[in-house]
């Protein structure tokens, strides 16, 4: 089943630009973009507070018009658009179950603006089972030329992080990028330390040429399934999200895996996840782990 990549708009100048990327990562990846709307009848817009076919009618309007303009700007690209009646989480995590990605706007740098308003972007990325690319206002395919690379965060074992490596590496090959593998080490309290990984650490030579050695097997068979990307491996003492936010002027696309953390307030996208969505100048894909 081939997904197309689905962008969500919803007016603003970053929801425009998320649509921008997406129609330009549709092109070079071969496939359909796919525009949503969430939409919910609001009774105060309406003269007539029965009229919502009236506001339904007008949204399907303007998303046409909307996507229009990405359309014309590449020839040969299906497009095709949904107004979907709901609210945005549960309207566009759903979405995001048919697409190759699901594309939103994003702020950076606070909150998250749009469809990601307040809570609305965490809970979003951590519902959705798909890649989730947040895309910045101002963004443009200047940006994405070759020279600017694809920096992903590798942690733990290689299942762990096998599927944010292998959206990098794809999106690399794709455009023609290197793609730098990013991972951080910190040392660990002394009563972390098992016989069995002592051992391993004795056998590697020391904690940094373990953390290289680990990096490298979690590598070896997206390099072999890609091996025309060239690969960076950069490991670096620091935080995740230090050390990754370090690199990210040299990125045209960051990737971070997520896990879901589910509290009593809903679910909560990780520490990593949530600092290079806030800080980092390129866009970001939070891929969750499969």
């Amino acid at each position: 089943m081939t997904r197309p990549i689905t962008a969500g708009v919803d007016g603003s100048e970053e929801s425009l630009a998320a649509l921008g990327w997406a129609g330009r990562e549709a092109v070079r990846r071969g496939l359909a973009l796919r525009v949503v709307h969430a939409w919910r009848y609001q009774p105060h817009e309406a003269i007539d507070a029965g009229d919502a076919e009236s506001q339904a009618r007008r949204a399907r309007e303007q998303l046409a018009e909307t996507a229009r303009s990405v359309a014309e700007g590449h020839a040969g690209l299906q497009v095709t658009t949904d107004v979907l009646e709901g609210g945005p989480v549960e309207t566009l995590a759903a979405a995001a179950a048919d697409a190759e990605m699901l594309v939103l706007g994003s702020r950076g740098h606070g909150a998250v603006v749009g469809f990601l308003l307040g809570s609305v972007g965490q809970q979003v990325i951590a519902q959705a089972g798909r890649p989730v690319v947040l895309v910045r206002a101002g963004g443009k395919a200047s940006a994405e030329a070759a020279g600017r690379e694809i920096v992903v965060g590798q942690q733990g074992d290689p299942e762990d992080s096998a599927a944010a490596l292998r959206f990098a590496f794809e999106t690399a090959a794709a455009r023609g990028a290197s793609v730098r593998a990013v991972r951080a080490w910190t040392l660990p309290p002394l009563f972390a330390y098992s016989p069995a990984s002592l051992k391993l650490l004795d056998e590697a030579g020391g904690l940094e040429p373990y953390e290289k050695k680990a990096l490298g097997e979690a590598l070896r068979p997206w390099r072999e399934r890609f091996p025309d990307v060239p690969v960076v491996e950069h490991v670096e003492m620091g935080s995740a999200g230090q050390v990754l936010l370090s690199v990210a002027g040299r990125a045209q696309l960051m990737v971070v895996g997520r896990r879901a953390h589910r509290t009593a307030v809903g679910a909560r996208i990780g520490s990593v996840a949530h600092g290079v969505l806030h800080h980092a100048e390129c866009p970001v894909a939070v891929v969750p782990h499969g």
